[in-house]
């Protein structure tokens, strides 16, 4: 008889990463645990359209995602596809590409926070996203997941499609998951105004990331 080979599973975690900090390793941490996947993909963002004035030049964000995820259990890359773009960048199309390159059979799961989740709606042909990848949200306080504060077509696509870590770990894409057990509740916004204050947030980002914007005088005024 032959044996069936268990599927490949690789968890997407996309992000300005301006600078990358605790949040953005729980949250990798919490589905790593949840889904066991063969691999971590980090994908920096080049010109996120929802977002402008990136402070930190790609190749040292790149190298503070190297830093904070250097300790992870599974192996980790840097996708830097988003980066050498020159045009804006668009999650849609990132997803497009990745599963282009590894193959239809491949779970392929993108993991975004409940502040993301909030505005899921308004990101481009965000529907056709479960044609290419599954989606897992985790929650963050202040950011409550119900009717008022995430939109219905939102719900909507999460109810229908909610299924066990097992079953997303042996499909391909188009399902779902939501934590609601994970809150870290962490700007990269806070920490580049502590960073201006003179200050060492050594509570909201990994040491070697501090380090790294130490050594390179980034975030100062």
């Amino acid at each position: 008889m032959t044996q069936t080979l268990p599927r490949r599973c690789i968890v997407l975690l996309g992000g300005s990463f301006d600078p990358v900090h605790n949040g953005h390793v729980a949250l990798a941490d919490y589905f790593v645990h949840l889904l066991q996947p063969d691999e971590l993909r980090i994908i920096p963002a080049g010109n996120p359209w929802q977002k402008h004035g990136l402070q930190a030049a790609g190749y040292d964000r790149v190298e503070m995602v190297r830093r904070a995820f250097a300790s992870q259990e599974v192996p980790v890359s840097i996708d830097r596809q988003e980066i050498e773009r020159d045009r804006a960048t668009y999650t849609i199309d990132t997803l497009r590409a990745v599963r282009a390159e590894l193959g239809q059979d491949v779970s392929l799961v993108f993991l975004i926070g409940a502040d993301q989740l909030q505005h899921l709606n308004t990101w481009q042909q965000w529907e056709q996203m479960f044609d290419h990848a599954h989606i897992c949200a985790a929650s963050r306080p202040g950011f409550a997941i119900d009717a008022g504060h995430v939109p219905q077509n939102v719900i909507r696509q999460f109810a229908s499609r909610t299924a066990t870590p097992e079953k997303i770990r042996a499909t391909p894409h188009g399902l779902a998951y939501l934590a609601t057990d994970l809150e870290v509740d962490i700007s990269a916004t806070a920490i580049r105004a502590a960073l201006q204050r003179g200050e060492r947030p050594d509570t909201l980002a990994p040491a070697g990331v501090l380090d790294y914007i130490e050594q390179h005088h980034l975030y100062r005024n």
